[in-house]
């Protein structure tokens, strides 16, 4: 199993959450986050804000194909423009050795 966290903006977020679902990924955790990338925040005149509004998505996928497909999908979607800009966001994948369901106490996804 592996987790999958992206970082994106918030505008990309509904048609990456509508694609996930349409691929088969329901189930994703969503939260507000803030913060800056290597650019370090905007600058508008003398003032910097280095507290950039992002969403942050996480899931848990099953294997290998799934975990492609999951990033391809975010990768895709994300973007801003053809070749995408400072500030679209970062995709993170780390291994998930167990995972269990609260009500059933089930083991796995």
């Amino acid at each position: 199993m592996f987790m999958i966290r992206a970082i994106v903006r918030p505008e990309k977020t509904n048609v990456i959450l509508a694609e996930l679902n349409g691929a088969g990924f329901p189930a994703v955790t969503k939260m507000d986050v803030v913060g800056r990338g290597k650019q370090r925040g905007v600058k508008v005149g003398e003032v910097v804000y280095d507290e950039i509004p992002k969403e942050l998505l996480m899931l848990v996928v099953q294997d290998e194909k799934d975990k492609d497909d999951v990033i391809s999908i975010i990768a895709k979607y994300a973007k801003t423009g053809e070749k995408g800009a400072f500030g679209d966001g970062k995709i993170f994948v780390t291994p998930v050795e167990e995972a269990y369901t609260i009500s059933s106490g089930a083991k796995g996804l």
